[in-house]
Formats: structure tokens, C-alpha cells, sequence
């Protein structure tokens, strides 16, 4: 776990002191150091308000008014300060006449004591001062006229006084102080646990630690109090989240569709829903139904984020025996696998306490087999995560309801004459009705409730020309793959692939792939071409990647790598060059990872990695990354570009991707940045939109067929055409995200 994950949690007495202090000296940001404190206690209605004071302090009225919403939803407050704070972040915005009439309600003065530690009594009354005094401009037209959104600065006219001399106001006698007698009793719930507490003769401090553990664990009778918080290894969550899981478990009885916009961690909440009831006992079968291209990803932050070990339909056991793999407590499975007709039945016929589906706009259609197959799962928990729940047209609400709620419309036809109107299927017969419906199944956080501001990224690829060699070298081997593809199926195929995405890596990862080749299928063809590998230098990427490294020596990089041979490679390199590194790799312990992140850190410049780099640890003091290794999923792309562009990064990012000219990595780059400006999406936008090209087939499949059943004249056509597929996934995707937004909003975020 990194070094703020192990931060210590401290007092809201000791935050709103540290915070007061920062608002009365003027320096640094205290907003920044609010909004740390509401991560660690965040339902905290002290530290909402001076969070509220501190937005307005800073001018950054949204958040400010997003802190007197959770206030008021959780709390009732008379105190003026309050309207005070809102008026202020409503005159910010430009909504004068608001901000007026909530000054207006206020009819006494505001005393220092009433506001928060640190915020300055003369620059509040400044403020109402200005509000009180703001007016309309009465010089427009009728037509043209506006509320002006800054004050005109004009005097206020007020009637002429009675008396010309200030008087003081009349003295009110104080109310009198009643002494509060109100009679205490403390009942222990079940004393015969906490009896446990006191049979401390002969014990070991550990057996003391574990009936103190126990007592602890046995007030927890509800859900207000999170025990996955403390079980969660290298997750930086935050306030949504955690009132999210609350509000999963507490309110929708786990049962409900999570549909967060892109990039707000719908995996995490998932997660910690998941941990949460495992640590309470309340689940033992877990079944995630994911998208085929997420069943390595789920599994990992499963495991490294949460400490729970799921097997996966990568597994051995899936293909030896399905029987076994299926009845196994925690599985992680593809949807387009779980619902071959070889394991639907065996998948069905399972009795599943949790199930977890991703991308569950899939299930839009109740026909298919994707929505039949979690509809005929025996499960007690079920939790949908989709950013586009509704693409087409609101049956496919109706469906996803079903699901979560099955009986709550009679049919279809119920559905659709209470809530859609004839012939627009896409626009609800009464909105506020169904939003009512669905406040019942959906949460919706959005980047506005979340304020999620990050800095700017930016990507280059840099195309490199490969010397006569390589370029004879890497032509001849797709000679002889496009040859043996027609003869070869299955297993044997996926060998193929593998050996095409070697040789965009390095000669010495492409000699190894093709010598493990020659042992299953002896061929001299495979023969001449291996020793002709073997016999190139590093490469003409390798040359580029250290031009690179030296330009800008002291910024610290990531180099991701996908082949072992290359990381030896590139190891021994950095070594020869003497640029100190530190090594990440699967093959690794966690306390050898978390030694290698520090050694990143504190002192090395470049940290070379495996796809697995610095997943699940803060490296966010890291802004640069460079993919040696280009993977043909534009998924992983995205993930390893998330390891560092994220929530907490305060740097400008920049992404450089290495490519030889002629090679199927060229190609792939190429489509997307020319069809999808893929590197200036949001990260996670690209998992939606390959989301929509299908789910039965892998993009880097339709890749490796792009290039291996094209002659070498046409294979910019055939990847143009995949590019095409791709921009027609980003304008669905696009569409869908504009729809659920209008028929959405923000009614559905946790606070």
C-alpha cells in the first residue's frame, strides 16, 4: 500500500482547525485541504460547511453549493450562515436575484462567532453588502434585457432616516439557560459477548486482540459503519463511493443498477459491495459476468485492490472440466463464453449469492441470451454497472428492471402504456414518474457532483523506420502466418497472433516467440527466418526509446513492456547506459512491487514495467508514460494511460507510443487516431465504445484477421473498414450517453 493510503486518520477537530488556520493567514489552497478531510470523514456536517466557506474563499461556487446540498440532505439547519454561504456561491455565478432573496430572509446581523474558524466577518458582510445592493440594469430593452451577472455598483437608495444620528440597537434581555435533565440509560444489546471481554486470565495478547476484534464486529449491526474500508489495499476511494456502498447496502438491499458516468470507478463501488458482504458473511458464491476483453483486468484489481481471489475462464479448469470450473465459489467469467449452449445450462442451474455484470447495457435486449442467461441465474444479490443503461429506447429500461426487480410490471405492454409515448420510444409519457420508479434500482454519479478536474494530457507516436532487415524480416513472417493461418484453428491460431505481436516488440522477443514455435511445428522456412532474428541488434525502437530518455533525464517514465525477452533486454540496457531504474513485473512479491514503487519514487528515474505497472499503487508522481510495447486491445492502452491520469494528478500528462513504420501496431495507432482521437477521450470512454462493436469477438482478433486475410496491397482498405466499425461504436456510444443524460440528469447521485 502506498504512502497515502496509509495516511493516518485524523480528528474533524484537528481538520477544521488545520483548515480555519489556512483561511485566516491567506496562503496555500484551503479548499484542497477540505476536500482531504471530507475524504476521510464524509458525511461530516462541520466540515461540509467550512468546506462550502472555503469553495467561495477560492471562488469555486459549484462545489460549494454541491457541500450545502449533501448538508441539507442529511441535516436541518436554521443557522443563517448557511443561507449566507449559498447566497454568496449563487452571486458568484451570476444569480443575483437569488442570492437577494436569500440575504433578504436574514433580518439580524451575523456575528463572528457563527461562522466557520478563519473565514473574515468583513469580507462576508463585503459580500451581503454587494448582494443587498445588486440591481437590475434598467437601461435595456425590454427585449434584450438580462440579469447582469456582476453588480452595477450603484449605491443602494434607501428612505430618508427618521434621525440623523446612529443609534445603537435596543438592548434585548438574553433568554435564560434551563439546565438540560434529560435521564440516560446505556444498555449493552448482548451481554454475553462483551462478557467475552473479561475472561482475560491466562490469555495471549493475541487471543485478547481477537475477542476484542470480535466485540468490535458485533456492533455492527447495520450499515453506517464500512468494515471494507480498512481491508482495501492500495484504493484511493472517495466520499461518492463510500456513500454509494452505503446506499447499495442499506437502501437497495443490494440490488440495484450503478450507473456512474465514465471514469468515476463503478468497479471500485462494486468492490467494496462485494468486499462488504463477504466480510460480514453475508455472501459465499460470487459469480462477474463481464465482457470478454475485462476478464484479466476484473481479475487483477479483484485480487490486488480487495485481497479476494477469483479463478477466471482463462483457467485451466474451464477447458479440463466445466462441471468443476462452474461450481467453484468465485468465479470471474466472460458473458459471451457463459452463454455458449456447452455451459448455459451448467452456468443456470447455480445457486449465486452475489452477481456482478459489467457493461450491463448488454442485457438490453430480454431475447437475447445474455439477459436470459442472468435472468435464469438463482441469485440474492445483483449488481448492474453500465455508464449507458439506455441506448435505444426505454424497453430496454423495462428490462434491466426485470431483472433487479422481477414481477414489478406485470408485461411489457403495462410498461409501455404507462411510460412511453406511442411512436418515440426514446421519450418517457410522464418523466417525473419514471425517475420516481427508478430512484427505487439506479445510482447516477456524475463528473459535476464529483468535480472531477483533471490536468491536460498529451500523446505522441512516433513512428520509427526499421533498418532493410527488420523490415525484410517482419514482411516474410506474415508471409508465413497468412500461409499457415488457413491451415491452423483454434489454439494454434492464437499461437500465430502471438508470434505477430512479438515481432512488432524487439527481434529478441520475436527469435524467442518463433524458437518455442519450432518446437511444436519443425519447418525450415520457421527455421532460416528464426536464425535471421537472432542475428539482428536491438532494434530500431530500442534506438528511438533511448534518443527519448535522454531529452528530458530527469522526469520521471514508466516503459511498459509486454515480452520478457525485451524487459531482459531493456534491463540490461538501462544498466549499460547507467539510467538508474527500478524493474516491475508479475514475476515479483507484493513486497518486492511496493519496494520497487519506493525505489521509483525516492530515487530511480524510469520504473520499466509489465502491463501490470503500478496497478493498484499511487505513481501519480509519475506524468510520464512511454509504450514500448504496443498491446492491440485499446483497452489496455487505456488502462496503463489511467495508471497516472486520474483523480489526484496534478501535472500535465504526456503519452508517447512507439511504433515501426509497416507493422500491424502502425496500423492499429493509426485508425485510432485518425477515426476516434482515441487519446483525447476520458479513460474509460474507450472500454464503452469497443463496448458497442460486439461481444463475441475480441478487437485485437478483428485486428490479427484485418491483417492475416488481406494481401499486403489492400491491408490499409481492411483496416480502414475496422476503423469505420470504430466510429460508428464512438457515434452510438455518443448517442447513448446524450440519451441517458436527458432522461437521467442528476436525480440519481448519492447525495
Amino acid at each position: 500500500m502506498d504512502n497515502e493510503d496509509r495516511t493516518e486518520i485524523k480528528s474533524v477537530d484537528w481538520w477544521t482547525k488545520e483548515i480555519g488556520s489556512r483561511l485566516s493567514k491567506k496562503e496555500r489552497h484551503p479548499l484542497e485541504m477540505a476536500s482531504q478531510a471530507l475524504e476521510q470523514h464524509p458525511g461530516e456536517a462541520e466540515l461540509l460547511i467550512i468546506t462550502a466557506f472555503a469553495a467561495i474563499v477560492e471562488e469555486c461556487p459549484q462545489v460549494c453549493l454541491r457541500c450545502l446540498k449533501r448538508l441539507k440532505k442529511h441535516y436541518y439547519f436554521s443557522r443563517p450562515t448557511i443561507n449566507i454561504c449559498e447566497a454568496i456561491a449563487l452571486a458568484q455565478q451570476g444569480k443575483w436575484p437569488i442570492a437577494q432573496i436569500l440575504i433578504e430572509k436574514q433580518n439580524f446581523p451575523i456575528s463572528r462567532f457563527s461562522l466557520p474558524p478563519g473565514i473574515d466577518l468583513r469580507w462576508v458582510n463585503g459580500w451581503i453588502s454587494k448582494i443587498k445592493g445588486w440591481k437590475p440594469d434598467t437601461t435595456r430593452t425590454a427585449r434584450s434585457k438580462r440579469f447582469s451577472s456582476k453588480p452595477t455598483g450603484q449605491k443602494p437608495q434607501t428612505k430618508q432616516a427618521i434621525s440623523t444620528i446612529d443609534q445603537p440597537p435596543p438592548a434585548i434581555d438574553p433568554l435564560a439557560r434551563l439546565p438540560a435533565q434529560i435521564p440516560l440509560t446505556f444498555t449493552m444489546s448482548d451481554e454475553t459477548r462483551f462478557s467475552l471481554l473479561k475472561q482475560t486470565a491466562g490469555d495471549s495478547l493475541k487471543e485478547f486482540h481477537l475477542r476484542l476484534d470480535f466485540a468490535r464486529l458485533s456492533l455492527f449491526k447495520g450499515f453506517d459503519d464500512l468494515l471494507c474500508l480498512s481491508h482495501l489495499d492500495g484504493v484511493k476511494h472517495y466520499w461518492y463511493q463510500i456513500e454509494t456502498t452505503r446506499k447499495v447496502l442499506k437502501q437497495f438491499r443490494g440490488r440495484v443498477l450503478l450507473a456512474d458516468e465514465v471514469g468515476l470507478g463503478k468497479t471500485i463501488e462494486a468492490g467494496m459491495v462485494l468486499k462488504e458482504y463477504i466480510l460480514r458473511g453475508m455472501v459465499e458464491r460470487v459469480l462477474i459476468l463481464v465482457p470478454p476483453s475485462l476478464v484479466g483486468q476484473w481479475a487483477e484489481e479483484i485480487r490486488t485492490k480487495f485481497g479476494l481471489d477469483f479463478i477466471t475462464t482463462h483457467d485451466p479448469l474451464f477447458r479440463k472440466d466445466a462441471p468443476a470450473f462452474w461450481s467453484h465459489p468465485r468465479i470471474i467469467a466472460s458473458i459471451a463464453v457463459a452463454k455458449r449452449p456447452a455451459h448455459f445450462d451448467l452456468v443456470a442451474g447455480q445457486n449465486v449469492d452475489l452477481v456482478i455484470v459489467d457493461e450491463a447495457h448488454h442485457l438490453k435486449n430480454r431475447r437475447t441470451k445474455n439477459w436470459k442467461l442472468v435472468d435464469a441465474l438463482k441469485k440474492r444479490f445483483l449488481l448492474l454497472l453500465s455508464a449507458t443503461p439506455v441506448q435505444n429506447n426505454l424497453v430496454e429500461l423495462y428490462n434491466l428492471l426485470t431483472l433487479l426487480k422481477p414481477g414489478i410490471f406485470k408485461t411489457e405492454k403495462e410498461f409501455r402504456a404507462g411510460y412511453m409515448l406511442p411512436g418515440k420510444p426514446r421519450i418517457p409519457a410522464n418523466q417525473e414518474q419514471l425517475q420516481r420508479l427508478m430512484r427505487d434500482v439506479m445510482i447516477r454519479n456524475t463528473r459535476a457532483l464529483v468535480d472531477v478536474r483533471l490536468p491536460p494530457r498529451q500523446a505522441t507516436t512516433l513512428r520509427i523506420d526499421p533498418s532493410k532487415e527488420e523490415k525484410e524480416c517482419y514482411s516474410l513472417l506474415s508471409d508465413l502466418i497468412r500461409a499457415r493461418h488457413k491451415e491452423e484453428t483454434g489454439r494454434h491460431r492464437l499461437a500465430l497472433h502471438h508470434l505477430l505481436e512479438s515481432a512488432g516488440s524487439t527481434p529478441a522477443a520475436a527469435s524467442f516467440a518463433i524458437q518455442r514455435y519450432l518446437e511444436k511445428s519443425p519447418s525450415n522456412k520457421w527455421q532460416d527466418l528464426y536464425l535471421r532474428y537472432a542475428s539482428l541488434p536491438s532494434g530500431a525502437k530500442v534506438k528511438a526509446l533511448f534518443d527519448l530518455l535522454g531529452k528530458n533525464p530527469s522526469e520521471k517514465k514508466m516503459i511498459f513492456v509486454r515480452f520478457s525477452k525485451t524487459l531482459d533486454l531493456l534491463n540490461n540496457l538501462l544498466r549499460e547506459h547507467d539510467i538508474p531504474f527500478a524493474r516491475f513485473d508479475g514475476g515479483m512479491s507484493g513486497p518486492q512491487k511496493d519496494a520497487a514503487i519506493e525505489q521509483f519514487r525516492a530515487e530511480k528515474e524510469v520504473l520499466l514495467c509489465t502491463e501490470t505497472g503500478g496497478e493498484g499503487r499511487n505513481v501519480q508522481f509519475c506524468n510520464t508514460i512511454i509504450n514500448f510495447d504496443l498491446p492491440w486491445n485499446p483497452q489496455t492502452i487505456e488502462q496503463r494511460i489511467g495508471r497516472i491520469h486520474r483523480i489526484g494528478q496534478k501535472r500535465e500528462v504526456f503519452v508517447f507510443n512507439l511504433a515501426t513504420k509497416g507493422t500491424v501496431e502502425d496500423q492499429i495507432l493509426r485508425i485510432l487516431d485518425e477515426k476516434i482521437n482515441m487519446f483525447e477521450l476520458v479513460v474509460g470512454e474507450i472500454q464503452s465504445i469497443m463496448g458497442e462493436m460486439t461481444d463475441e469477438q475480441e478487437f485485437a482478433g478483428m485486428v490479427f484477421e484485418a491483417w492475416v486475410n488481406t494481401a499486403k496491397e489492400t491491408q490499409e482498405k481492411a483496416f480502414d473498414e475496422l476503423g469505420d466499425k470504430i466510429l460508428a461504436a464512438k457515434k452510438e456510444y455518443e448517442a447513448a450517453k446524450t440519451l441517458d443524460d436527458n432522461l437521467f440528469g442528476e436525480e440519481f447521485e448519492v447525495v
